[in-house]
């Protein structure tokens, strides 16, 4: 059997930057099994897969070691393709997944994802989160899907040396330290080591729980985020109510073709 296959670079204008996404277009639904074996020989954050349904999409997302429920710059790589690629002509794309629909449009020169907000709460934190991000105390700590770690500085949260496996058995599905930026309004950096993705380079569903919690912290609703992995990678996102738009690039690396 035969697949295409491409990989773009999200969240940036340039390859070797950004987050790389894998997405395979399907005429029909493989077996789940035979989706988390090309994710996992990938081996890339995400491997999105989408079916085309009625001028919709369905799209599912598969790190390496599971599919996830959320994936922002896997989307915005499956609308690079099909915009750039695959000739797709309409300016608003409109996906069917674990989280809903999703829709993602043309910002002018960017891909704009509207997603679902996951404003973070208060929380009674695992007694063993602090240790095994291996920084100093934040100055909060919050939770949504993932744990919203605050620091009080963008060099505490680059500075941090995480013990992934103690990561791993704090029951969470990801870990997300967030400063105020330079340059920027906001810095962050991600880590699911659970879920086969121990830094990840950029990640949209972060910012459905950083959007929400940083309007309040600066009472505004339009950003300039950047998460700064060692790829790094910038993210131009507003607020709209239970809604967050995270903006960005997209590059392409690689196109090709599948054998199994």
């Amino acid at each position: 059997m035969e697949l295409s296959i491409f990989q773009v670079d999200a969240f940036s204008g340039r390859v070797f930057s950004g987050n790389p996404a894998a997405v395979c277009p399907l005429d029909d639904w493989l077996p789940d099994d035979t989706l988390q074996a090309i994710a996992a020989e990938n081996n890339l954050a995400e491997t999105a897969f989408f079916v085309r349904n009625n001028g919709r999409f369905q799209l599912r997302w598969f790190t390496p070691a599971c599919e996830v429920d959320l994936c922002g710059h896997a989307t915005l790589a499956t609308a690079y393709v099909l915009l750039h690629e695959l000739g797709e002509q309409s300016d608003r794309l409109r996906f069917e997944t674990k989280s809903g629909e999703l829709a993602v449009y043309r910002s002018g020169d960017k891909l704009a994802l509207n997603f679902p907000s996951r404003p973070p709460q208060p929380v009674d934190a695992d007694e063993d989160l602090v240790p095994a991000l291996g920084g100093p105390k934040p100055l909060e700590i919050l939770a949504a899907r993932d744990y919203l770690i605050r620091y009080e500085t963008a060099d505490q949260v680059k500075a941090l040396q995480p013990n992934m496996e103690a990561l791993k058995r704090i029951d969470r599905f990801a870990f997300i330290a967030t400063a105020p930026g330079t340059g920027c309004d906001f810095i962050s950096r991600f880590f699911a080591p659970a879920k086969g993705i121990p830094e990840d380079p950029v990640t949209g569903s972060a910012h459905c729980t950083l959007i929400p919690y940083w309007a309040q912290q600066l009472n505004k609703t339009e950003f300039h985020a950047r998460q700064i992995s060692p790829r790094g990678g910038d993210l131009y996102c507003k607020l709209f109510g239970d809604r967050v738009e995270i903006a960005g690039y997209g590059a392409l690396f690689l196109k090709g073709t599948i054998r199994f």
